[in-house]
């Protein structure tokens, strides 16, 4: 036997076919393979006791269904400290704009009232002692003392005009902008808690069609979970793809957006499947040069998007074959 005949031979070994299927008329080349899942593993980033299981084992979700709560009693006592902590701040940050109480103002009117009634008082001892001198009545020390009487009442009524002027402002700009960075900084800190607290219930995410799988649930209400740990697994529809081993004298039929013919137990005429990946290496390689004898051995990884069935899925694991094209 030539050796072009043996390698027709083991292609044909390969395919599971007679020698000379798929080249002559007869029944086209089979590769075989299985159905995997891509599976959408929930977890939380904190640990704790698992309080609640919503889903169970086989039931279908679709996006934002609830999944499991993670104990949240910590999380939620953070949470309620950091929301009196930013009303605080929001609270002392409305106080800087509003400036004095009335009560506090009415004080500081009373006494610039008192200070106007000493400074009348004292200019008017000033003008009879200066009358006093100018006669030779009075002695100039008098005078000195009114004068210097004088002009403490004049700065007192000073000093409460422009108390009466602050108590209406508001706050320094440096202090208002402190305070609106206290309030930036309480809110993220807040936004951080209700985002950990949300992190705890995880629900199934934004995007996942409808009737998606829950594959497996990891653990059970009352144990505890690691961080990071999946505690549910999800499988969608369209995660669903084939794997199948195509031998080498075989890969050249098939590319990406190749259309494929399926065949499994079970599964009705007629499914097909499209070629989303072709590796670029062989798998099953012996160590020794590509021979016409160790060629045959070489199969290469081909992954396909079996197409929408309503009536059937594909389950993770099940074995099947594609009819290749001639």
């Amino acid at each position: 036997m030539s050796g072009w005949t043996e390698t027709l031979a083991a292609a044909a070994l390969w395919l599971g076919l007679p020698l000379g299927a798929g080249w002559g008329g007869g029944p086209p080349p089979l590769a075989h393979g299985y159905v995997e899942g891509e599976y959408l593993r929930i977890a939380a980033p904190a640990a704790g006791t698992l309080e609640r299981l919503a889903v169970r084992r086989g039931e279908r979700v679709s996006a934002g269904a609830p999944l499991f709560i993670i104990d949240r009693a910590t999380a939620t006592a953070e949470r309620d400290r950091l929301a009196a902590a930013l009303a605080q701040v929001r609270a002392q940050r409305a106080d800087l704009d509003t400036g004095k109480r009335a009560e506090e103002v009415a004080v500081v009117a009373a006494r610039k009232a008192q200070a106007e009634a000493a400074l009348r008082l004292s200019m008017a001892e000033l003008e009879r002692q200066s009358e006093l001198v100018a006669r030779r009545v009075s002695s100039p020390d008098k005078l000195d003392t009114a004068r210097a009487a004088f002009d403490r009442d004049r700065g007192r009524l000073a000093e409460t005009q422009a108390q009466l002027a602050v108590a209406g402002l508001a706050g320094r700009p440096d202090q208002l902008r402190a305070a609106d960075e206290a309030v930036a900084q309480a809110e993220a800190a807040l936004a951080q808690a209700e985002r950990r607290l949300a992190d705890l219930a995880p629900v199934a995410p934004a995007g996942v069609p409808p009737g998606t799988l829950v594959e497996d649930t990891l653990y059970n209400p009352g144990e505890w979970v690691p961080a990071g740990s999946p505690v549910v697994a999800l499988l969608p529809p369209d995660r669903v793809k084939l794997v199948v081993f195509v031998p080498e004298t075989a890969v050249a039929r098939v590319a990406p957006g190749s259309a494929l013919r399926l065949r499994c137990d079970g599964c009705p005429a007629g499914l097909g499947a499209r070629v989303t990946h072709v590796a670029s290496r062989a798998e099953y390689t012996p160590p020794v040069i590509y021979s016409v004898g160790s060629r045959e051995k070489l199969v290469f990884r081909v992954e396909a998007v079996p197409d929408p069935s309503p009536d059937f899925a594909l389950n993770p694991g099940l074995p099947v074959d594609v009819e290749l094209a001639p």
